[in-house]
């Protein structure tokens, strides 16, 4: 039994993709100063008596790099998709147009773009520290392994997997996090 221990690295490398898709999600609610769809993903909408997320009461357009607009299907709910734009704290002044709604997005201010390059790399450490756990999950299975007499040089493999492994995904996180910030910074 001692030698045939296998850690699962498929298990690891979907873990630590999932923290790199929840570090993905994060960067796409970030307000670049550039239009997106993405950033209306967290804003839900009071529809039909539940939270109902916009792109499922209306139509979602970029027709600009500095405008997004929201083609809402039922007249009533205009006046719900504009009020929960407001409240979400986006920052964007919707304006109505019979059942489009139109969001300008503003310039962003130098103060303000490093508020955001800030938000984003707390947003990365949130991944690194994931990633982190994740390693020491596979540590501690390669212990208890070692406790169950697996030899020196297995222990020793595996622990190199698992170092090779993570730091692919810090390499990873912290290369989005450049790209996120000059994103960000680009005027």
């Amino acid at each position: 039994m001692s030698d045939e221990f296998e850690l699962d690295t498929d298990d690891l490398k979907r873990r630590m993709d999932g923290a790199i898709a929840n570090l993905r999600t994060e960067f796409a609610s970030l307000r670049t100063g550039r239009a997106s769809s993405s950033m209306l993903e967290p804003v839900m909408v009071d529809a039909y008596g539940a939270q109902t997320p916009i792109n499922q009461v209306g139509t979602v357009n970029v027709p600009e790099p500095r405008m997004v607009t929201i083609n809402v299907w039922d007249k009533g709910l205009v006046g719900k998709v504009e009020k929960a734009i407001r409240e979400s704290g986006l920052g964007i002044n919707p304006q109505l147009n019979g059942t489009i709604i139109m969001l300008p997005i503003p310039e962003l201010n130098e103060e303000r773009r490093r508020e955001l390059t800030k938000v984003a790399g707390s947003y990365a450490e949130s991944a690194r520290v994931s990633v982190r756990n994740l390693r020491r999950d596979g540590m501690d299975q390669i212990k208890k392994a070692k406790a169950n007499g697996l030899s020196e040089d297995n222990q020793k493999f595996w622990e190199s997997e698992v170092q090779d492994l993570t730091d692919s995904y810090i390499k990873k996180i912290d290369e989005q996090l450049e790209t996120k910030q000059a994103e960000i910074m680009q005027v």
